[in-house]
């Protein structure tokens, strides 16, 4: 087994029990690849982001099933994988409580002000510091997808009395929430937009100029999907000129770096790319891994394949 992306230690010393590993945390790279010609690596542990090129897919000639450890995979060459009959797998939901948590959080944190004033009162500016905030309870939440992650956040938006809005690829028949044709629309319809949508081609800078000018400067823009989805030129231009509130990122384009013009912003919380991370996911996560290689090796079929439907 190759190992490509960073893991937990633990869980670098459990999938050694189980199987011979190859850890390469710092990524596919060639070179690496082209000096393990004559090992038989069977499978690779990747991720969305990280992905398995097909070039890479190549230089792995005993290759027999490519996992994504997460739900993404938008940087997976998954015709590649599928021209050597290369399952490829990822695991959809684990993570899902655990992400929508994280977007309420950020909503939170943003609206009430809890990273600027915990600074404030920290610096002994107590009295100066007692604004009014706006709250999330009855304002209007967008969301760019309703997959899983999609529907958790807006199940815990209800619960603050939320009216919700979505985007999607397709109609929702079975949720009670308003559909929208398009992303500028929805923007226009919300105080809070939210991306939870899968990274890739199709989703590339959803939330462009046009789409946050509609959002307009009582709005805030949060992003727990993919750092693509948000054009980032547009947001900087957008908060540095007052036509936005603010912005919660958990992933942004390029990261880990981040543009000094966003970071100098005291109207955008960041948080390095964790929302999905909590010690229950991280362990369905794991399990599922592993399930879906024993499954491989063993000659039965994996249990969370990506489909072209997918």
């Amino acid at each position: 087994m190759l190992v490509v992306i960073p893991l937990k230690e633990q869980l670098v010393e459990d999938l050694c029990a189980r199987f011979s590993i190859h850890y390469a945390p710092d990524g596919p790279k060639e070179a690496l690849l082209e000096s393990l010609a004559t090992v038989a690596i069977r499978g690779v542990v990747t991720n969305g982001s990280t992905g398995l090129t097909a070039r890479q897919i190549s230089l792995l000639p005993r290759l027999e099933i490519i996992c994504s450890f997460g739900a993404g995979y938008e940087n997976v060459d998954l015709a590649a994988a599928r021209s050597r009959g290369i399952p490829v797998t990822h695991a959809p939901g684990v993570n899902n409580s655990t992400v929508a948590d994280h977007a309420l959080a950020l909503m939170l944190a943003l609206s009430r002000g809890l990273v600027v004033v915990d600074a404030a009162v920290r610096a002994g500016k107590w009295k100066t510091n007692r604004a009014d905030r706006p709250t999330i309870s009855g304002r209007r939440l967008g969301l760019l997808g309703l997959g899983g992650i999609g529907a958790e956040i807006a199940r815990r938006a209800s619960a603050f009395g939320m009216t919700i809005g979505y985007q999607a690829r397709h109609v929702r028949p079975d949720v009670p929430w308003r559909y929208y044709a398009n992303p500028v629309e929805l923007a226009r319809h919300s105080d809070y937009l939210v991306a939870a949508c899968p990274g890739g081609t199709a989703t590339r800078h959803l939330i462009n100029a046009e789409t946050l000018d509609a959002l307009g400067p009582r709005g805030y823009v949060i992003n727990i999907a993919r750092g693509s989805v948000v054009d980032t030129a547009a947001l900087i231009a957008a908060l540095k000129a007052n036509r936005l509130a603010g912005a919660g990122l958990d992933v942004i384009e390029g990261e880990p770096e981040i543009p000094a013009e966003l970071l100098a912003l005291d109207n955008v919380i960041f948080t390095p790319h964790m929302a999905g991370r909590s010690p229950e996911a991280l362990q369905a996560q794991f399990d599922l891994l592993v399930a879906n290689l024993e499954a491989c090796f063993s000659g039965r079929p994996v249990l969370t394949p990506i489909t072209p439907s997918s």
